[in-house]
């Protein structure tokens, strides 16, 4: 904990410094109505230009068995008993929005008009936007195990196909359960991450 920060000892240490990838959930559900406050928080991460690509699949118990299938062996429990799972994707066609959500410019649609680039566009900017998601869950209180393992072209086929959105990560939402948390792992110190120049 530092005291240079202006976010509080308590809030540092629910966002960053105690909070973990969790592996195992309690039954307690989670809420569309967390969901939305967590979406309503998180919508303000920065993209370039405004972009907003990011967009969230939630997979509640009654579609599960078909997200169960494209997950790796080793996240099939985990992600089976979640109260909640987020396919976390960036649309495509997210210039649609341009106008709109960055009106000032009125050519910015036109800039991603042809496929090329676009896609790589809407998944950097998802990405930081999924940094972001990650956080809002913890700041609801909730423990997020975001994963990697699947197959996302079969997620997208199975989910996503009538849409512009492609999957990039799967989180499962909910309150820690019991040893929910691997050991904290080593991270690297400030002077071997930081140089100046």
């Amino acid at each position: 904990m530092t005291d240079t920060l202006t976010l509080s000892p308590e809030a540092q240490r629910l966002l960053f410094t105690e909070a973990r990838t969790a592996n195992r959930f309690t039954d307690e559900p989670v809420s569309d109505a967390q969901v939305a406050a967590i979406y309503d928080l998180v919508k303000y991460a920065p993209t370039a230009l405004n972009t907003q690509p990011l967009r969230v699949l939630l997979v509640r118990q009654d579609a599960r068995e078909r997200l169960l299938k494209h997950m790796a062996d080793g996240n099939r429990d985990k992600t089976e008993s979640a109260p909640l799972v987020a396919v976390l994707a960036a649309d495509t066609d997210f210039h649609d929005h341009l106008p709109r959500t960055f009106p000032h410019f009125p050519g910015a649609r036109d800039m991603f008009a042809d496929d090329s680039g676009r896609e790589q566009a809407a998944r950097f900017n998802a990405s930081l936007q999924i940094g972001y998601f990650l956080l809002g869950v913890r700041a609801a209180g909730l423990a997020a195990g975001p994963m990697g393992g699947f197959d996302a072209a079969g997620v997208d086929a199975e989910f996503l196909a009538d849409t512009s959105w492609r999957s990039m990560l799967v989180v499962n939402i909910g309150h820690a359960g019991e040893n929910a948390w691997q050991d904290r792992l080593p991270r690297l110190s400030y002077d071997e991450a930081v140089r100046v120049a």
